[in-house]
């Protein structure tokens, strides 16, 4: 009695997305998989080390909670089985605190060494915690927990179409999946772990072409916001943004270059003289905010502390992007905020 309760509990920790046997003296041995590139592929990983009867690596799927007291109680719950076949249905992923969760609902048939045959169905739980702030040793998506119950459904019916009583879950943001990926890649290791941490802000432009006819629909751009890095009065951010064809790309921000001309050559003096000398683009935003009402981003640089010497630009979204309208340079170091436009654009169509 005492085995086979190990062995349901062993049964209910578990899942898996192939279907994957026990290795029998009179079976193949099972194939070696070791993988943990996603959810789905790191419980098959531990069913590849439970058929293999390679117990200690199975442990080390989990994390800090096991699905036993200790590791032989854990071994123990495989004494009766004979086969296992698991499969499971449509994962969904929640990120929180620095880590995604995954949810994958999961039924499995497990037959015993007499040939019978029981369903457990239910949910589990995997993390991976964000890699890019991460210190030494390195922690890999791991299973985090699981609960299954006896199912009186057909195995191939079994799998619960979600996880929890709710509907089944969303379509994934493939368009915010991109843009995490794109702002990793690009800036993991230029950015304060802190804030790569950090969800990014996400925003929904609803639009009309220029060139609509009445009773158009409204076009739709994506506009995501990520915070990157924070010095003394200083805080950067890096916004990505769909485009007509839904395709994820970096937004640039255009600035003038200036040529500033001091009295007696002093920067702590009167300025003499401001001109544009150019046009440069960007890919960082100093400070900035996207006000929804305006449809506009704008951007602060403070050159030092007090904020009496900065830049500033208001970039509005028209025609599926977004472009300079204004900027402001405050070059005179004298304690009071007081910019010049030296950009207006505010009058185009």
């Amino acid at each position: 009695m005492r085995r086979a309760l190990l062995a349901a509990t062993a049964l209910l920790s578990l899942a898996t997305t192939p279907l994957v046997a026990f290795a029998a003296g009179d079976t193949p041995e099972a194939p070696y998989v070791d993988d943990r590139s996603s959810a789905e592929a790191v419980v098959n990983s531990l069913y590849s080390a439970i058929n293999r009867h390679e117990f200690a690596r199975a442990w080390g799927y989990y994390g800090d909670t096991k699905p036993a007291k200790d590791f032989d109680t854990f071994v123990k719950g495989y004494d009766g089985t004979d086969k296992v076949e698991v499969k499971t249905g449509a994962v969904s992923d929640e990120g929180a605190a620095g880590s995604i969760y995954y949810s994958v609902p999961v039924a499995i048939q497990a037959t015993d060494k007499k040939g019978e045959a029981k369903v457990f169905a239910g949910c589990y739980t995997l993390r991976q915690v964000n890699a890019q702030i991460q210190e030494p040793p390195f922690q890999p998506i791991f299973i985090d927990k699981g609960a299954l119950k006896p199912s009186t459904a057909d195995f191939g019916e079994a799998v619960p179409p979600s996880c929890g009583d709710g509907p089944p879950p969303p379509k994934k943001d493939t368009a915010l999946e991109q843009a995490k990926k794109a702002f990793l890649a690009t800036y993991g290791d230029q950015c304060d772990k802190d804030m790569l941490a950090r969800e990014p802000e996400v925003f929904s432009i609803k639009y009309k072409d220029k060139d609509a006819q009445p009773g158009d629909p409204d076009k739709e751009t994506r506009l995501f916001q990520f915070a990157c890095s924070a010095a003394a009065y200083n805080e950067s951010s890096v916004y990505y943004m769909t485009d007509a064809l839904s395709v994820v790309q970096q937004l640039q921000f255009t600035e003038p270059e200036m040529d500033i001309r001091y009295v007696n050559n002093d920067s702590e003096g009167k300025v003499e003289s401001m001109h544009i000398v150019g046009f440069r683009t960007t890919g960082w935003a100093t400070n900035s905010s996207y006000d929804e009402t305006a449809h506009t981003i704008t951007t602060f640089d403070k050159w030092r502390g007090v904020g009496d010497a900065s830049s500033s630009g208001t970039y509005l979204f028209r025609n599926g992007d977004f472009s300079l309208v204004q900027y402001d340079v405050d070059a005179s170091y004298d304690g009071e905020q007081n910019p010049q436009t030296v950009v207006d654009y505010n009058t185009a169509p």
